[in-house]
């Protein structure tokens, strides 16, 4: 059929299955948001910044599981975009940016045209998988097909696909291509490996299973339990892989209680987590004697600076499933995990957790006013920090977090997107004041489409975790104060519900209410200087002594 490029890309996408997308229109993007207006499949939401159109799109594809798009213009469209397509990077999120390009004939001239940088695809090679450009309307279809199976392929990454301002424009005959099963493209596991893994699971006196945000992405929840079940294993999550096994299950244990029993452990079997400190080229734990499966889909995942082990090179969930098939079919001893010893861990571990106020009273208001279902949006505060171990979690992609990427102010945006793909989720995103200043301009964008999202702000005044960083290592800080306005009166500027309360218990009634009425609100929670969370977070030394001892 004859068909503009925009329009070849609008029925593409439309053949993908999406159904919403994130942007800001610019003359680059004329002809796709005309060829949009006229789609009855696909809903456009209009966001302030190019920034939050990634973190939306980031945010829409961990809640449904399908991809999230955005699209952008070229040059500073692009540039904006870069902070939430860097943390759909780091954990593992399906993200499609669609960006406008110059006139394809002085794309990488150097001509001075609107919106022009030199080698955009440089740009994209530092936070996608893959990246192409369509250089006519014909090439279009084509490109996103291949951007969808780019996604499902291997790790799960973002993607791109840039498109010139003159393609948008062109008219030409198309043939749009019918989308295969992407998930056909899963890495299996090889079966040599997958019994000399089982030799070594079956041999081991006491396995743990370290889950990382891998089986989150790999959506192989249910994977992970079958196999820690059959092994009688308990399994620790990383911050990254809160969820991947319900709190409730006698066999979960969050790191703070993994810092006990890591080192217990004669073999470690690491899923989908790179398994090393975002702090520094070191593995995240280690102890002599220990022996080490990894199941990564990347091919580097076991190499330096993790210990020497058997690599699983392969899709977490298939290669789990490929485990606990293999031991079954030994018919190998199944092992209890000790329920009075488990008991006292987690006793010791809540009396870490009580000792931090009041960050442990704001988080149990927060966890109270979410049903079990309800995604809780964590973010880089001191309240938050301390959330990765102390916020129970009882489902999968419950709790959503920037991964290692730690991209300050991604929370309100991207907890958008979650209410965008998931409208009848109870979602609360909390941020800092610090980090709600990137973003706060889309409280436009929550009130313009009735995003039923409720974002808490803890206020003190600065960017808190670097003043209390610098006092600690020079003794001050220097300009990490901040010059905030009335964050209530700025979202009723914008038409959003708010309110201030300080008080957990009250906070507690006062979110319920705000989660019940399913619109945009805003809480502001003024606080004051707090203790420092990474004392839970990063336990050592003496602290380490009352834990209890499995072997």
């Amino acid at each position: 059929m004859k068909l503009t490029g925009g329009e070849a890309l609008v029925k593409q996408l439309e053949l993908e299955g999406a159904s919403q997308i994130f942007g800001v229109p610019g003359v680059q993007l004329d002809w796709a948001v005309d060829a949009l207006r006229r789609s009855d499949k696909i809903k456009f939401h209009t966001t302030r910044n190019e920034q939050s159109t990634s973190y939306m799109a980031d945010g829409f594809s961990r809640v449904t599981g399908k991809p999230g798009v955005c699209m952008v213009v070229p040059g500073p469209g692009v540039l904006n975009a870069m902070a939430g397509l860097a943390t759909a990077y780091a954990c593992g999120s399906k993200v499609l940016c669609v960006a406008g390009q110059i006139d394809s004939r002085g794309v990488d001239k150097g001509f001075g045209l609107l919106h022009e940088i030199k080698n955009s695809h440089a740009v994209f090679d530092a936070a996608t998988k893959w990246h192409a450009m369509a250089r006519s309307p014909a090439e279009v279809p084509a490109l996103i097909r291949r951007a969808h199976a780019e996604m499902h392929a291997g790790r799960p990454a973002p993607v791109a696909v840039e498109i010139p301002q003159d393609v948008l424009a062109a008219t030409a005959e198309v043939d749009l291509i019918a989308p295969g099963d992407d998930s056909a493209g899963r890495t299996r596991p090889d079966e040599a490996a997958i019994r000399a893994a089982a030799d070594l699971l079956q041999r081991a006196e006491f396995p743990v299973i370290y889950a990382g945000g891998g089986v989150l992405a790999a959506r192989a929840s249910k994977s992970l339990v079958r196999l820690a079940e059959r092994l009688g294993a308990p399994v620790i999550m990383s911050e990254q892989g809160r969820g991947a096994i319900s709190d409730r299950h006698p066999l979960a244990f969050t790191t703070l209680e993994g810092r006990a029993l890591a080192p217990q452990a004669d073999l470690m079997l690491v899923v989908g987590s790179r398994f090393v400190s975002n702090s520094a080229p070191e593995a995240v734990w280690s102890a002599p004697g220990q022996r080490y499966i990894y199941v990564n889909i990347d091919p580097n995942g076991a190499a330096w600076p993790r210990p020497e082990g058997l690599h699983l090179a392969a899709d977490a969930g298939l290669a789990m499933e490929a485990l606990a098939d293999e031991i079954d079919g030994r018919q190998a001893k199944r092992r209890t995990l000790d329920t009075g010893k488990a008991a006292a861990l987690r006793a010791w571990r809540q009396s870490q957790v009580d000792a931090i106020e009041p960050q442990a009273a704001y988080v149990r208001a927060l966890r109270a006013a979410l049903p079990d279902d309800g995604i809780f949006v964590n973010e880089l505060t001191q309240v938050g920090y301390f959330a990765r171990v102390a916020f129970p979690i009882y489902e999968p992609h419950t709790m959503i977090t920037p991964g290692h990427q730690g991209t300050l102010g991604y929370g309100f945006p991207t907890g958008l997107g979650i209410a965008a793909g998931a409208p009848d989720k109870p979602v609360i995103a909390i941020t800092g004041d610090g980090g709600f200043g990137w973003c706060l301009q889309e409280l436009s964008t929550a009130k313009k489409y009735n995003l039923p999202l409720v974002t808490v702000v803890f206020a003190d005044g600065h960017f808190g975790n670097v003043r209390a960083l610098m006092n600690e290592q020079f003794g001050e800080a220097y300009q990490t104060e901040l010059g905030n306005p009335d964050f209530v009166a700025l979202a009723k500027a914008f038409g959003v519900n708010a309110a201030r309360e300080s008080d957990p218990v009250r906070l507690e009634a006062l979110l319920k209410e705000l989660v019940a009425a399913r619109a945009p609100a805003l809480v502001e929670v003024p606080v004051g200087r707090m203790p420092s969370p990474w004392s839970v977070l990063r336990l050592k030394g003496r602290q380490m002594e009352n834990a209890p001892k499995f072997r």
